[in-house]
């Protein structure tokens, strides 16, 4: 027979991990010399993926990490377009401003049009974290002409805030040369007081920030208190300090479980607002949007306009190219849930942290922090001393599948140990069960073995 008969054609592997993927190791840091196999690729990496742990079972996390399969397949359609091509993809770039007002009016934006698009002030961003960035420096831009303005020196801003914020702002301050005041929490408060707010504010303030569930517990953080604090300070001939909501976790959560609690732009003080469509806005990452009160505060010098990708288009993000999939995600959970929807999802997340809370306050161990009534988030720690750690306890379950975060709280507060839950879309009541069954057989395995194991856990820990 011909050659062409004897031999497959180079590249076909066949049957599977006999070929090039058992005996040749494709290389890890450069680039290899040959082409492989479409098949072989995939394979390949997908093989790799398997050593990652299950996202579902991933408590650390508040990113989505389940939707409906028809988002899913939406999201498959749109990963090639570019959303800042407005131009080119007109439906897409709609798709994104009516979702920006959908969040506006969520948060009682003022002067709100049901028909201009316009009129709602804000973009939709990477995620949370460049939310964050671009409302820092629409703080500092306006803080730093009206100092101007007035003659004043604008060469130290200083932005109060928290020592519990997540890590993006301290990320802002550095990037941005804005001097962080962090206020400290203590054993039993993890959250900022108005207290506190009033002592750290002067004329170099740029702004004061509030968390609607914080990273490390979940817990709000009181907004309106704060903002009358900052009020009594304006009226008493101290400085008129805006205030930032950092809603990343609960701006998706509180408008439907405690419609009447104010924190948004009910508050005049609450000049902008940022939050995470990838966390309880119940979309894959990433996806966040960043809401102004109105124009006015924010400012022109801080838009640009180009005009080289077909159209004259203002832009204000610090990222340029992104995929227009995660838009369109937002988008669908939005028509697809409606506030009926979300109210239904947010309930049922919120019984379900309250229940796994509860069972764990009744198995005697723990001490709660938070229950999962704020945002669907628990917070717990070790009651005493048992002989074993939150670590030790974490990584016994990591062993399980579960993955149980176990830290230390921020400033003033590092003594204290907590393991953190947060209860998401897909994670069900039976997997909660499962999940509290596990966390007693640990328990009780670390106590018949305690000196051992946790020598060994808390080496894995540190």
């Amino acid at each position: 027979m011909s050659r062409h008969h004897h031999e497959e054609p180079r590249g076909v592997i066949a049957p599977a991990y006999t070929g090039r993927l058992a005996t040749n190791p494709v290389p890890a840091l450069r680039l290899p010399d040959e082409p492989m196999e479409p098949r072989a690729a995939a394979r390949f990496i997908h093989d790799e993926l398997m050593l990652d742990g299950s996202s579902r079972l991933n408590l650390a996390t508040f990113v989505t990490t389940w939707m409906d399969p028809e988002a899913g397949e939406l999201m498959a359609e749109t990963f090639d377009k570019n959303l800042i091509d407005k131009d080119e993809y007109p439906a897409t770039s709609a798709i994104e401003q009516r979702c920006v007002n959908m969040v506006a009016a969520l948060f009682h934006a003022p002067d709100l049009s049901e028909d201009d698009p316009a009129s709602a002030t804000g973009v939709s961003t990477i995620g949370s974290s460049e939310a964050v960035m671009l409302a820092g420096l629409a703080l500092k831009w306006r803080w730093r002409q009206a100092r101007q303005r007035a003659g004043l020196d604008a060469s130290t801003p200083k932005l109060v805030l928290g020592s519990n914020v997540q890590v993006v702002w301290e990320k802002f301050c550095r990037y941005f040369d804005v001097e962080p005041v962090y206020l400290p929490m203590e054993p039993g408060r993890y959250v900022i007081t108005p207290e506190q707010v009033t002592a750290a504010v002067d004329e170099h303030t740029i702004g004061v920030v509030a968390i609607l569930g914080t990273t490390y517990t979940g817990e709000l953080e009181p907004v309106e208190q704060i903002a009358r604090a900052l009020d009594d300070v304006a009226a008493g001939g101290g400085p008129d300090v805006p205030l930032h909501v950092d809603a990343a976790s609960g701006g998706f959560v509180v408008p439907f479980l405690d419609p009447h609690l104010l924190w948004d732009f009910r508050i005049p003080r609450v000049v902008s607002i940022n939050v995470s469509g990838h966390k309880y806005g119940l979309t894959y990452p990433g996806i966040g949007f960043v809401l102004w009160r109105d124009r006015e505060h924010l400012p022109d010098d801080l838009v640009f306009r180009v005009n080289y990708l077909g159209g004259d288009m203002p832009t204000f993000t610090l990222n340029f190219s992104r995929p227009g999939n995660q838009i369109v995600g937002q988008y669908y959970n939005f028509l697809r849930l409606g506030r009926e929807g979300y109210r239904g999802i947010m309930t049922s997340l919120r019984g379900t942290a309250q229940w796994l809370s509860g069972k764990l306050s009744e198995q005697g161990d723990f001490r709660i922090i938070s229950d999962g009534t704020a945002v669907p988030v628990l917070a717990f720690e070790l009651d005493g001393d048992p002989g074993y750690t939150v670590f030790d306890i974490s990584h016994e379950l990591r062993s399980r599948g579960w993955q149980v975060p176990a830290y230390t709280m921020p400033a003033d507060a590092e003594d204290v140990a907590v393991l953190r839950i947060v209860v998401r879309e897909g994670f069900s009541a039976d997997l909660a069960r499962l999940l509290f069954d596990d966390i007693v057989a640990v328990c009780e395995h670390l106590r018949a073995d305690g000196v051992a194991v946790h020598s060994t856990a808390q080496h894995f820990a540190h």
